[in-house]
């Protein structure tokens, strides 16, 4: 990444006295349900100024950032701006102070990913409050923060297009949740009553049944084999938003269905992959909590999510094994299902245990519906950077981000991994 102009301070740690305190309220809720667990988290949101010598260009700066300061403990950053139309084409950069030892991280890069992630044009979720957004960040326990936001070069030796209006640093406090214990790098979750248990085939086409009144006909959904009892995976251990511990006063009230899961779309989500697999619901909350008060959408925009131990958990609110429209995959919301796997996985390579997890969900999500994981199904496109509104697209049944929008999600050494995983979900399905 290139360097700035303005100097900043070394990457020594410094002494806690010596930095400038902020003292920021926290963003207040929406009223909702009652919450599962009690509530707890907050979201510092810090303004961004002009770094000295920024160049200044159409009305804005091509330069923006925030001195090293001491704020109240977080876990997790980005970067957010006032219009979600505008696009954020630069770089960004943060350094954090460890709470416990005090020590200064290294420069590190929060993703830019502009406007892949979101609710479908023309939607109610897109028509509310939304704002622009980094991704967001995992830095774990931290009290200090220093940001640095530059411009991208127009090339042929223009000016930079200016920054989007109002910058600010929202840092994100996901506070606790239940069940945080020390699990290991490599231990699964504790189990809780907040947990969905895995089920066995029997048990999976009740719930099939369940979900689509009169059952699966193999006939009357697109993608199924011509077969009375089209094959279905078992439902794996799926953790509740209770489990992890969702405010649900944070979310918008109700929820919203399509008519079915055509297509899983596989998700990163560029938090980086610093995290243990005990922080893991932390992550979780973190992210919820961004994308509700920080980018504005009505709740977690993922339907599912999975961490690098094989973990799944529930994300969108609505019912597990529900249609519920989500807003991971601009223009292709309807009738998909969102799954992310929890880091940064564009050089780094997933776990076995993640790509597992997601083979088992997607056979059993898409069994639902009588899709097979190795077929092909059609979306009609909401409007996106990749396909215009109205137009329809072949999907393989599971898709990568990148298949629907122009973006780097679920990253390269992910994207790789999905052709294996079709072959695989598909034989959770007792296919061959």
């Amino acid at each position: 990444m290139r360097s700035f102009l303005a100097s900043s301070i070394g990457v020594a740690a410094v002494a806690a006295l010596t930095l400038p305190s902020v003292a920021t309220a926290a963003t207040t809720t929406a009223s909702a349900p009652a919450a599962a667990v009690e509530p707890a988290g907050s979201t510092q949101s810090l303004p961004l100024a002009p770094l000295p010598g920024a160049n200044r260009v159409g009305g804005g700066s091509s330069q923006e950032g925030l001195a090293a300061r001491e704020v109240r403990p977080f876990s997790l950053v980005g970067v957010v701006w006032d219009n979600a139309r505008d696009e954020l084409r630069g770089s960004v950069q943060v350094r954090t102070r460890a709470r416990a030892s005090g020590a200064w991280s290294t420069w590190q890069d929060v993703e830019t990913h502009n406007q892949d992630h979101g609710a479908d044009p023309g939607t109610p979720e897109a028509a509310g409050p939304l704002r622009g957004s980094t991704a967001p960040l995992w830095v774990g326990d931290s009290d200090a923060v220093e940001a640095r936001v530059e411009a991208e070069p127009a090339g042929d030796g223009q000016d930079a297009a200016p920054l989007p209006r109002g910058l600010r640093l929202d840092l994100v406090d996901p506070g606790a949740g239940p069940a945080e214990g020390d699990a290991g790098e490599n231990t699964r979750a504790v189990e809780t009553p907040d947990v969905l248990p895995a089920l066995d085939e029997a048990a999976t086409r009740a719930e099939a049944a369940e979900v689509t009144g009169a059952g699966i006909e193999a006939a009357d959904v697109a993608g199924a084999d011509s077969m009375a009892r089209p094959p279905i995976g078992p439902r794996p251990r799926i953790i509740t938003r209770r489990g992890w511990g969702a405010d649900e006063r944070l979310r918008e009230r109700g929820f919203v269905y399509t008519k079915s899961v055509k297509v899983a779309f596989v998700h990163h989500t560029a938090t980086g992959n610093g995290y243990s697999c005990a922080q893991s619901a932390s992550v979780l909350r973190g992210i919820y909590r961004y994308h509700v008060k920080s980018s504005g959408w009505r709740d977690i925009g993922y339907n599912f999510a999975v961490d690098k131990c094989g973990n799944i958990y529930e994300g969108r609110a609505g019912g597990v094994a529900r249609a519920v429209m989500g807003a991971h995959t601009l223009g292709f919301n309807t009738n998909s299902t969102g799954i992310a796997v929890l880091g940064t996985y564009n050089r780094t390579n997933p776990s076995a245990a993640a790509l597992r997890a997601v083979e088992q969900l997607a056979a059993w999500k898409l069994g639902l519906y009588g899709l097979n994981p190795k077929g092909k199904s059609t979306l009609v496109s909401g409007g996106g950077n990749r396909y215009k509104k109205g137009r329809s697209v072949r999907f393989n049944a599971i898709a990568g981000h990148r298949d629907g929008f122009a973006t780097d999600c679920p990253g390269a050494r992910l994207y790789s991994r999905l052709g294996t995983a079709r072959v695989a979900a598909a034989q959770y399905q007792g296919r061959r």
